[in-house]
């Protein structure tokens, strides 16, 4: 069978190769993909615009697509899904509609104040005064989210007023994340542990995925600016057995639940980013409509099942309760160029992508020049990412292939899955 992945990161990458290694897969395309892509087995980038949801409808209907599986988040805003299931195409995504959990966080949090998911007090701002007003009578810390689609960055948590009102004058008026920043959330801040709790859903079946804890900001130690992620590892200790509960009945099941009861069934991946407290009780802390990047690229490592068959059985409305899943965790820490989180870098040369048994480097921000040579293309460049016998493991193992990995300005953090090793 042939498939189609959209995106062009290190989660379609990580996804991607894993449908390939299904012995029924003929070719796993990718709209655009990256260099990764380009040179695993298996898999073909191809030149489409997945703007145009017409062009990959009539790609699908051209190349006996079996099924599409959306990576990332713009395309589920945009209503993909929607428009591929009006040409009968199998399509692994949520609707245009449900997308509005990650699309809008305004209406992320006013559908959990509807149905009493736990998350954090907040408001919500178009104007910059009333919101710099609600700042000084709530006090800091406080964060601060630019309400649409920002790529992982529109999130700003203020350690003091001054913090506070830049982040409001950039979005609100600086137009600093564009329509996305037009209106913003501001929410209570929320002290604990975070941890990222992804699922399959079907609709009314939901299979949760191995858990994983993602590391947002730039330095070690937690420190910096946020990013769309700068390593993972998989399991994720905090979410003990009580915690999973909580997340699947205080959480997941409602959402599930809501969206069937308003005629909108949710459909394909759902993430819930989580803070956990002291006392394991789990808020929600965002949801996003797809796997997360980096979690996905640890996870992927670790799943034993078919991705392929689940997707099946999710298309087909018979998605199991649980998978496969090797024992071993998993870490992936990301390589980022110089300007990252601010900018991208293009055009230097990498070398030093050799992978081990245990070490797989995903692609991301990557591309292939003229003389053949893989460059950087982007802000995260690849994930490296291990299996070991414990977290530490993965952690050496990766750290000595991020290390031989080479290209000009290369930053990383070394301390990618410090809360669990330190447990």
């Amino acid at each position: 069978m042939n498939l189609l992945v959209l995106g062009t990161g290190g989660r379609e990458h990580a996804l991607a190769y894993k449908l390939a290694q299904d012995d029924k897969v003929k070719t796993v395309f990718v709209a655009t993909g990256n260099a990764g892509t380009k040179s695993e087995p298996k898999l073909q980038n191809v030149a489409l615009d997945i703007k145009d949801h017409k062009a990959v409808a009539t790609f699908c209907q051209n190349n006996g697509i079996e099924f599409v599986l959306v990576g990332a988040e713009a395309p589920l805003v945009a209503g993909i899904v929607d428009d591929l299931q009006k040409e009968n195409i199998k399509v692994w995504g949520c609707s245009q509609y449900c997308s509005q959990l990650e699309g809008s966080k305004a209406f992320a949090k006013d559908f959990m104040v509807k149905h009493a998911i736990p998350t954090a007090f907040y408001e919500v701002f178009s104007e910059v005064a009333p919101a710099k007003d609600f700042v000084k009578q709530q006090g800091t810390p406080i964060v601060i989210k630019a309400d649409g689609l920002a790529a992982g960055k529109g999130v700003i948590v203020a350690m003091n007023e001054a913090e506070a009102f830049g982040a409001i004058d950039d979005m609100l008026s600086g137009n600093k994340f564009g329509q996305a920043g037009s209106r913003v959330v501001i929410e209570e801040f929320l002290a604990g542990e975070e941890a990222s709790f992804i699922c399959m859903i079907d609709g009314k079946n939901i299979l949760p995925m191995a858990t994983s804890q993602d590391h947002k900001r730039i330095f070690e130690g937690d420190k910096g600016d946020n990013t769309g992620g700068m390593g993972a590892y998989s399991p994720a200790p905090v979410v003990t057995d009580e915690v999973h509960q909580k997340v699947m009945n205080q959480i997941i099941r409602p959402v599930v639940q809501a969206m069937a009861d308003n005629g909108t069934p949710y459909t394909g991946f759902l993430y819930a980013g989580l803070m956990i407290d002291k006392d394991s009780n789990p808020k929600v802390i965002e949801f996003n409509c797809r796997f997360g990047d980096p979690e996905t690229q640890p996870i992927m490592m670790r799943l034993k099942s078919s991705l392929v068959d689940l997707i099946m059985l999710g298309l087909d409305g018979n998605l199991p309760s649980v998978a496969e899943w090797d024992d071993r965790p998993a870490l992936g820490i990301v390589l980022a160029g110089r300007d990252y989180p601010q900018g991208s870098n293009k055009g230097d040369v990498i070398t030093g992508l050799g992978e081990t048994d245990d070490v797989k480097i995903f692609h991301a921000g990557t591309a292939v020049n003229d003389k053949g040579e893989i460059i950087t293309s982007g802000g995260r460049i690849v994930c490296v990412t291990a299996l070991g016998e414990s977290i530490k493991d993965a952690q050496t193992k990766a750290l000595a292939v991020c290390e031989q990995v080479q290209f000009d300005g290369k930053q990383y953090r070394r301390d990618i899955g410090w809360r669990a090793i330190g447990r």
